[in-house]
């Protein structure tokens, strides 16, 4: 997950009882493999004294920002939430390194062409 990020800040109250989405964060981007995958993503802390709402900030590797308001948001939805950016980070960074323009735009008449599939072969044919 910390591969595709920069910057991971996470702001709470420790005695907030709305905390748990930013502890549980917090395991995971400190856990031996998260950190492995990505040593150089700076995780902050900053542990409040006031009644404001714990959040969770995190930068990508593109440098866009995203704020997740942790009352509301499992840490489990943020994590794939960021998995699936960074899927889309990586194919965007496979498309340009081979010289492709992004976004691919697809005509619309090839949008509604219809593709014949694929026909599964039967068992006697596969021992050929």
């Amino acid at each position: 997950m910390l591969k595709f990020l920069s910057k991971v800040k996470i702001e709470f109250n420790a005695l907030d009882p709305r905390t748990a989405a930013c502890m549980e964060f917090l395991a995971q981007c400190n856990a031996r493999t998260a950190k492995e995958s990505n040593p150089s993503c700076q995780l902050l802390v900053k542990r409040r004294t006031d009644s404001y709402p714990p959040q969770i900030s995190v930068t990508f590797v593109n440098g866009v920002e995203e704020v997740f308001d942790a009352t509301s948001t499992p840490a489990q939805t943020i994590r794939k939430m960021i998995l699936e950016k960074g899927q889309q980070l990586e194919t965007e960074q496979m498309f340009r390194e081979a010289g492709e323009k992004w976004p691919v735009i697809i005509p619309a008449e090839e949008i509604h062409q219809s593709f014949p599939g694929t026909k599964p072969r039967k068992a006697e044919e596969k021992k050929q």
